[in-house]
């Protein structure tokens, strides 16, 4: 009976690709893009950082630590994303995020979850955390977007899902406009933890929609840390890089 019913749904409302539009053959896509649209996607392959997950000019090549990796290795064990923060994925996320478009957001997460994240294993984790966003940006959104996503990732996978422990108890100006040094200062410590004992000794994935300089990861893996997790891994749908 769900085959028919969704059967008919696609008939009656046929599947667009997220960000052109187009109609999608049910048959012959697998994923909620077009083919021209999911090509213009950079996706991150190695050669990368091992550790934050930068992806480095050229195809060959080893993973090897970024420089800054080397300088100041971050308190996350791993981060890992989806593609560049460019062209078709960027168009999608902004339809999700500042369009309110849920669907899109859900169809993301999904491609999140289906992704192969270069040594990267989700067995080797316990719990998913999403960023969380302070109760007034809360409002004026209407929905917290790393939310949706980590859903996805936690329905495929069976990790249990905590978005309530982590939370932002400070409202900050939104990070896009501001540059590196800004960006730390704007989310140092704004972020707390409601009760330690949900996270002690947890391997936890902290899911974000984009990684840019790295500041809302880092200070979000420091609460986490201090409050007795075991380690903290980064996933994200995009990366500026």
């Amino acid at each position: 009976m769900k085959r028919i019913l969704s059967g008919l749904a696609d008939i009656v409302f046929p599947p667009q690709c997220l960000t052109c539009e187009e109609i999608l053959d049910p048959e012959n896509n697998t994923t909620p893009l077009c083919p021209a649209c999911f090509s213009a996607i950079h996706f991150i392959q190695p050669p990368l950082c091992p550790c934050c997950g930068i992806p480095f000019a050229g195809a060959g090549g080893d993973n090897h630590l970024c420089g800054e990796c080397i300088l100041s290795k971050p308190l996350f064990s791993v981060a890992r994303a989806v593609g560049h923060y460019e062209t078709k994925l960027l168009e999608a996320i902004h339809s999700f995020k500042y369009k309110g478009k849920i669907s899109t957001g859900e169809a993301l997460g999904k491609i999140m979850a289906d992704f192969a994240y270069p040594a990267f294993h989700m067995a080797d984790y316990s719990l998913i955390i999403p960023v969380p966003l302070h109760s007034k940006r809360l409002r004026e959104r209407g929905f917290n977007q790393s939310l949706i996503l980590a859903r996805e990732i936690s329905k495929k996978f069976l990790i249990p899902l905590d978005f309530l422990t982590l939370r932002k108890h400070m409202y900050t100006d939104a990070q896009i406009n501001l540059g590196r040094k800004d960006r730390e200062a704007n989310v140092k410590g704004v972020f707390s933890v409601r009760d330690s004992k949900k996270i002690q000794g947890q391997r936890i994935i902290l899911v974000d929609d984009v990684y840019t300089s790295g500041s809302t990861a880092r200070e979000c893996t420091r609460i986490l840390m201090r409050n007795n997790a075991e380690s903290v891994a980064i996933l994200t749908l995009a990366r500026t890089v």
